[in-house]
């Protein structure tokens, strides 16, 4: 009895790990394997509450280099790659509009 109760209480899949991830615009696609993308985010400014644009570039990890200049892309973040790599791209959420 005991062995059944424990079999069941074993979970079928891995436990989801929270990781951080945000949405970005590519801004450059020159690096193999790899991706840069231009995260901006919008904040009060604290001491006079205005709202203010802030961004951050971060490098991503593209195995396929499927990913183009222009791209909006999600990204997340894991271990490690490089020394400046430590995130990797996750899903296309809208191709580049050519002008």
């Amino acid at each position: 009895m005991s062995e059944t109760a424990t079999t069941a209480a074993a979970p079928a899949a891995a436990p989801v790990k929270n990781t951080r991830t945000f949405v970005g615009r590519i801004v450059s696609d020159k690096r193999a394997k790899t991706v840069t993308v231009l995260v901006e985010r919008r904040t009060a400014h604290e001491l006079y509450g205005k709202i203010v644009a802030k961004s951050r570039k971060y490098h991503a990890h593209d195995e396929k280099g499927e990913y183009k200049m222009g791209d909006l892309v999600e990204i997340a973040e894991g271990r490690p790659i490089s020394k400046t790599k430590s995130w990797t791209v996750t899903r296309l959420i809208e191709k580049a509009r050519l002008v």
